[in-house]
């Protein structure tokens, strides 16, 4: 099925709602003149945003069903369509306010969806969402509702699209940093969904609003996109009817999900009853090598050593190396098993060197195979991970692993993953939720490929860039972010169908300028990254790695449909 859909970006006045709502509905109708049969406008598009305190909103809310809604649900019956705005909302029972996402269609409103996770401004005002991540059927198509933080949480955009979702409108006033923003892009394409987002631009009590307002597809193409100013995009989407976002999913293992190991000390409780205490605090220095193995083993054992010489000449504690670095692309081919003398060779030269080196090689045991990848220091053998989520290519000869696999170094706890897995944002989520400072993945991915940005004239205060990034969007930067890890990503040099490059060192703050973070732009390279766990001497940690300050506002207590097997 194929429709036309718009996002309104607008700038709203403060105190001034009547006029708000009569431009929004001015350009509501020019979208919809135009044939938008969905019609996306930002968060609290009716009122402006910045509000000191309940008091000073309280002229301005209104219930779900009031004169508001009902002057957009009147738009949608006179031109067929249907329209999502963001407005302060008053719980009729309650007088509890919320900041809300409204869905009206010809029939009036269908749904509404109230923000779960508030930005720093919000709780003078405005509640924590109550009714979860809901999808609306609709004869256009499943709909699901976010406001803009809501968005930077891996677990909502997942609920949608388990949900059934097939467009995901975000409403938002995102702010420091060039938009369309990394995050939204993401969650659009991560999900399969088609993503309508409806951001605000402009200034209001000293807050410099981003604009950027988009439209992708299901594939996460972008179709529309813009700078600044009040504008309308349209575009047409074609809503699949199957989702294969979601086919690599293993439920069964995602359990971790329904906790919240970060709302207490993680200092006292991962070492609660003398169990797994996170290592001390310190600063580091790790690195990734990039470059494409051979399928020829001893030609490879020779690259990993001058790789991990180079590296030890730096002073790198840990190098990460691609996956099948060891026995290159040639699968099953190559297969090795842990006794074979490669990878003993690999362990060795981890102890010779005294380095912890970490190689992806294809693994046989028994009669099974294994995209798998070795930890090696020197303690020798440390740590052997066999990847959980495979591409369509690797199950033509591997086994999918089972287990997810952390292991404690001198620089910090590593979770383990491999290429593929960084795919499906529920991995890397776990690793977090198991306490790593660093996540390291050995990788072969040509996807999502790296999108630029061309700049914005958005006048952002130093040190937020506008200028032009050819990696504005870049997977791995992303995944550090949301899960607040040192992300180590070895990636194959660039090659049509194999890799995309870009491998490097991820910081674990998305809005952190200038970013930390060290990546190879040339074919083969390494690059290391001088991180930190926070000082030795504290009783809470002082380092974002350890708090995890995005991690602990998950909400699982929503997350049921994720681990549920039936989906």
């Amino acid at each position: 099925m194929s429709i036309q859909v718009a996002t309104i970006q607008f700038e709203p006045t403060l105190f001034r709602k009547e006029e708000n709502v009569a431009r929004l509905l001015t350009l509501a109708t020019e979208a919809a003149r135009d044939g938008a049969r969905l019609i996306v406008m930002p968060e609290m598009a009716t009122t402006g945003y910045c509000w000191q305190d309940r008091a000073e909103v309280a002229p301005f809310v209104e219930t779900a069903d009031g004169p508001t809604s009902q002057a957009f649900a009147a738009l949608a019956r006179e031109f067929n369509c249907y329209l999502v705005f963001g407005m302060p909302e008053r719980d009729a029972v309650t007088d509890i306010y919320y900041n809300s996402a409204l869905l009206v269609g010809p029939q009036g409103l269908i749904g509404v969806h109230r923000k779960t996770h508030p930005y720093i401004s919000e709780p003078k005002w405005a509640a924590n969402g109550d009714a979860g991540h809901q999808v609306f059927k609709t004869e256009i198509g499943n709909i699901a509702l976010l406001i803009c933080m809501d968005i930077h949480f891996i677990e909502t955009a997942r609920l949608a699209a388990v949900g059934g979702a097939q467009i995901i409108c975000h409403i938002s006033n995102w702010l420091a940093e060039r938009t369309p923003a990394p995050y939204w892009l993401t969650r659009g394409w991560e999900n399969g969904c088609a993503l309508i987002e409806s951001n605000r631009w402009g200034w209001e009590r000293g807050v410099q609003f981003s604009g950027g307002s988009c439209i992708t597809d299901s594939q996460g193409q972008l179709l529309a996109s813009c700078d600044s100013g009040d504008q309308v995009l349209s575009a047409e989407l074609t809503l699949p009817l199957e989702n294969p976002a979601l086919k690599k999913r293993r439920p069964e293992l995602y359990q971790r999900l329904m906790t919240n190991t970060f709302m207490w000390n993680p200092q006292e409780l991962f070492g609660l009853y003398g169990a797994d205490p996170l290592p001390p605090a310190k600063d580091s220095n790790i690195a990734v090598a990039q470059f494409r193995p051979e399928n020829d083993v001893n030609a490879n054992l020779q690259q990993i050593r001058d790789w991990a010489e180079q590296a030890k000449a730096r002073g790198v504690e840990l190098l990460v190396l691609p996956e099948r670095a060891l026995t290159g692309y040639a699968g099953k081919m190559n297969a090795l098993t842990l006794d074979d003398a490669p990878i003993q060779a690999v362990i060795r030269l981890a102890m010779e060197l005294d380095i912890a080196l970490l190689v992806g090689f294809a693994e046989r045991d028994g009669s099974h195979c294994y995209n798998s990848c070795l930890l090696a220091s020197s303690a020798g053998m440390n740590a052997h991970y066999r990847q959980i989520h495979l591409s369509e290519a690797d199950q033509q000869w591997a086994s999918a692993g089972d287990k997810w696999v952390t292991c404690d170094l001198p620089c910090g706890r590593v979770g383990l993953l491999l290429g593929e897995d960084l795919l499906v944002p529920e991995a890397a989520r776990i690793l977090a939720l198991e306490g790593c400072d660093i996540i390291a993945c050995p990788s072969a991915l040509d996807k999502p490929a790296p999108l630029a940005h061309q700049g914005t004239a958005i006048p952002h205060v130093w040190p937020i860039p506008r200028g032009a990034d050819p990696y504005h969007w870049l997977l791995p930067r992303v995944r550090a972010g949301e899960n607040n890890v040192w992300l180590a990503f070895a990636n194959w040099p660039e090659a049509e169908g194999e890799s995309f490059g870009i491998s490097g060192v991820f910081g674990p703050d998305t809005f952190a300028f200038p970013r930390q973070e060290s990546k190879v732009l040339s074919s083969n390279g390494l690059v290391q990254l001088a991180i930190t766990t926070g000082s030795p001497d504290t009783t809470y940690p002082n380092h974002v790695v350890r708090r995890k300050d995005l991690v602990l506002m998950r909400q699982p207590h929503f997350y049921v449909p994720l681990v549920a097997r039936s989906n």
